[in-house]
C-alpha cells in the first residue's frame, strides 16, 4: 500500500541515518543501495548494477532465476562500478 496516490513503488526512502535506494527492472527485479544520507548519483549506480546483472548473470547458461547469485564475474566488476562510484563521490 502507498501512502501517495498514484505510487506503486520505492524509488527513494529517506531516513535519519542512511537513504535507501531502489530499481526495479522491466522483468520487476529490484536492486537496492543503501548510503549515507544525501549521496548522490545512486540511480545511475544501480542502472550498472543491472547492466551488469544483464551482462554476467542472466546471460550465464548456469544460472537459474530465483537461484543466488554465484559469478566471479559479476562480483568482480560489480565492486568495481561501486570503488568506481566512490572515488568519483570522494572527488566532489
Amino acid at each position: 500500500l502507498s501512502p501517495t496516490i498514484g505510487c506503486s513503488e520505492i524509488e527513494l526512502l529517506e531516513a535519519d541515518t542512511f537513504d535507501l535506494y531502489c530499481f526495479q527492472s522491466l522483468t520487476g527485479t529490484k536492486f537496492f543501495v543503501v548510503c549515507e544520507p544525501g549521496t548522490q548519483h545512486m540511480e545511475a549506480l544501480l542502472k550498472v548494477v543491472y547492466e551488469l546483472y544483464t551482462d554476467y548473470v542472466l546471460k550465464n547458461p548456469f544460472y537459474e532465476m530465483k537461484m543466488p547469485i554465484r559469478c566471479e564475474l559479476f562480483d568482480i566488476n560489480l565492486a568495481q562500478a561501486v570503488q568506481k562510484d566512490r572515488v568519483a563521490l570522494l572527488g566532489q
